[in-house]
């Protein structure tokens, strides 16, 4: 007789995990769902590596333009952020119990324990998650499993609930406790994760939603906002500004691949590299250049050379100090 198989709801982290754990003690085969939109999840080697611990595949879900939607216009609002928790969790499990039949499996599990989050881990919370999933009482919810209704694998007697756990709050110490117990190591730190939480990230993506841009196909623009500078002169008209090595390869990778009518860098001297977006003026472009400088190596006091759209220039050293108040105009 073949065994009973579940999907998780899988981040890597210390919850998911553990949950994981738990139906495996009562003889469950679990195959792990890591969930990709725009701005949480994808290839991530610590989720992999406790994938390994725990014997078990790892499937990444892709699901972008379907979690954009609901960004865009979730049922149930955003939290403090622009996080759509409720709605978030809602289209994980509908999705996942759209992938029942593909993996051969009989109900899902996630790490979600009662009371860890206030707004959307709630009771509550978790029966609006429950109706707007369509998938009811498929969710077991092993960590706090013997402080709610029992779930479809409890009452089909593929699990039994003396064996989950009535975890309830926002502490992790039991979890820890009984992942050392278990053996399982080297987990990431709890919560987090998710762009949408994050205050800063969230303004700057609000100022996209304003202008019309909070869209699938403006993808580039919620990962150029996460690790650039960026500085919107209008609606619709922004530069972004390497910070680094990395962030510069992204930008010139953006630039290849979407294409920009205004870009700026330096063969000979160290500095960010520059990307326009929207149809910027002669003002802002100027701006940018001396925006450049500012930033470069030189700090503003040397002459120096620009590729600027594919084109050389020479520009003189400038004044910080009116650069800088010129900056507060625009940064974000």
């Amino acid at each position: 007789m073949s065994r009973i198989k579940a999907l998780a709801l899988f981040s890597g982290g210390l919850d998911s995990a553990l949950a994981i754990k738990i139906v495996q003690e009562q003889g469950i085969e679990v195959i792990a769902l890591n969930f990709v939109s725009h701005f949480f999840g994808g290839v991530n080697e610590k989720a992999e590596y406790m994938a390994k611990q725990l014997g078990i595949p790892l499937e990444y879900i892709h699901f972008e333009e379907r979690h954009m939607e609901i960004v865009k216009a979730p049922v149930y609002g955003r939290g403090k952020n622009m996080n759509p928790c409720i709605d978030c969790h809602s289209l994980m499990f509908r999705v996942a119990g759209e992938l029942l039949e593909k993996y051969g499996a009989s109900f899902l599990i996630s790490g979600e324990v009662l009371g860890q989050r206030p707004m959307s881990q709630n009771p509550q919370a978790l029966e609006k998650v429950k109706k707007l999933s369509g998938v009811g009482d498929l969710i077991l919810r092993p960590l706090s499993g013997k402080l709610l209704p029992p779930s479809l694998a409890e009452t089909r007697g593929w699990i039994r609930r003396e064996g989950l756990l009535d975890i309830n709050g926002r502490g992790r110490s039991r979890q820890m406790e009984l992942m050392a117990q278990y053996g399982l190591v080297d987990y990431p730190s709890p919560g987090g994760g998710c762009l949408l939480t994050d205050p800063a990230y969230s303004i700057r993506l609000k100022i996209l939603e304003e202008d019309g841009l909070l869209e699938h196909e403006y993808a580039d623009l919620f990962s150029l906002i996460k690790i650039s500078r960026f500085f919107r002169f209008a609606k619709g008209r922004y530069l972004f500004v390497g910070r680094d090595e990395i962030s510069n390869a992204k930008i010139d990778d953006i630039r290849r691949e979407r294409g920009s009518n205004f870009y700026i860098y330096s063969f000979e001297t160290p500095g960010p590299h520059m990307l326009g977006f929207g149809e910027l003026t002669e003002e802002e472009k100027n701006f940018s250049r001396k925006l450049f400088s500012r930033y470069s190596k030189v700090k503003g006091k040397e002459e120096i050379k620009l590729n600027v759209s594919g084109i050389v220039e020479t520009l003189a050293p400038i004044s910080v100090e009116a650069m800088e108040e010129d900056m507060k105009k625009y940064q974000l």
